[in-house]
């Protein structure tokens, strides 16, 4: 039996940084796999037992740090459980990266979705780290912090400053919980660096907070699921909406390498068209805000803001649509946002004089 754990533990040494890879890996699929939308069940269930094991885990490996197991079991399961976590964490923030990246205007939230990505591509160089308890629960903290402020919305069905900031109660009395176990089951452990976990915990908080009051955080649960600039933008049916714009191609559909440019005679109007996903029950309100470029101050300027209420549970999400006539020739840009300024997408197009070379196509969805 000693034989058979030696080589075990020599096979574990000799592949630790593939089998942790394939652990990433694998918890990355199978979240990409099975999680459709921020408000199914199923997929918050799964977030759960994720989060679920991941304590778990911690609580264990601590547990057998503080005690040394004399059977070969539980030395077998001392040496898995960082794997468990590295598995476990992986997968909820690949889970957190797809819902927040949906939620994001790339150009205002790009911090925080370069801090979840760092967090799921760094897991593979931090597996040398899984075996020190602050560092386990400074990013077990995270994955409670980023749950609740995704879960809250859902489950209140309405979404607000005063959302977040019972979001960020929840996680903190939750970690608080969650270290009372620890206290219990590892004192001597947990009592050496509680100084230190309190500090690291209140700096993820304090943060993540600097960040969402200052739109950085992308408005989840709410995402863009088509959007667009059209010449003509009309109701066809009780469900559908007929919508003529410029032909591309699909190498012009790339909007950073071929940007959209509409071709337009005096007084004709521009329409944009969004269609934004929310939860099932949840009513808010969004702004179209058209903003043009000024040229002699290198700013933005807000034009027009056209607010809008949805309604949550389409899966292809609410649509809605805002008109403006006599646009001055040069850069323009919609910004299809919260109340609060949350960016949930952006539409940018410039205007020049009309062509007689355009090609129109219609679409309906």
């Amino acid at each position: 039996m000693k034989e058979r754990f030696h080589k075990f533990r020599e096979f574990l040494e000799k592949y630790e940084g593939r089998i942790s890879f394939l652990f990433l890996i694998g918890g990355f699929i199978f979240d990409n796999l099975t999680l459709q939308r921020v408000d199914q069940v199923l997929d918050i269930i799964i977030v759960v037992i994720y989060l679920g094991i991941a304590g778990g885990s911690i609580i264990f490996l601590n547990y057998f740090k503080e005690y040394e197991p004399h059977k070969n079991f539980f030395i077998w399961m001392r040496e898995f459980f960082p794997f468990a976590i590295q598995f476990t964490l992986g997968g909820l923030f690949s889970v957190f990266l797809v819902f927040y990246s949906r939620s994001a205007a790339i150009s205002s939230s790009w911090p925080f979705l370069v801090f979840l990505l760092l967090l799921l591509v760094g897991n593979e160089f931090f597996r040398n780290y899984y075996h020190r308890l602050t560092f386990q629960i400074a990013i077990y903290y995270v994955a409670i912090l980023s749950f609740s402020i995704l879960i809250l919305p859902v489950l209140l069905k309405h979404m607000n400053a005063g959302i977040f900031l019972l979001s960020g109660l929840l996680s903190l009395v939750t970690m608080t919980l969650f270290t009372r176990i620890l206290l219990r089951v590892v004192s001597r452990r947990y009592k050496s660096s509680r100084v230190d976990i309190n500090r690291i915990v209140a700096g993820i908080f304090i943060v993540v907070n600097i960040l969402y009051f200052t739109n950085l955080i992308p408005p989840i649960p709410l995402a863009m699921k088509d959007s667009g600039v059209y010449y003509s933008v009309t109701k066809s049916g009780e469900n559908s909406y007929e919508l003529i714009g410029e032909e591309r191609g699909w190498y012009e559909s790339i909007p950073f390498l071929y940007p959209t440019v509409m071709h337009l005679g005096a007084g004709e109007p521009v329409y944009v068209f969004s269609a934004v996903f929310a939860p099932t029950g949840l009513s808010t309100n969004v702004v179209h805000d058209w903003q043009h470029f000024d040229e002699e101050t290198g700013k933005w300027v807000s034009v027009t803001k056209i607010t809008f209420n949805i309604v949550g549970g389409r899966n292809d999400g609410y649509r809605v649509f805002s008109k403006k006539e006599s646009l001055v020739n040069g850069k323009w840009r919609v910004d299809v946002k919260t109340e609060r300024g949350q960016i949930i997408g952006r539409i940018g197009f410039s205007v020049e004089p009309s062509s007689s070379a355009v090609v129109f196509e219609k679409k309906v969805l």
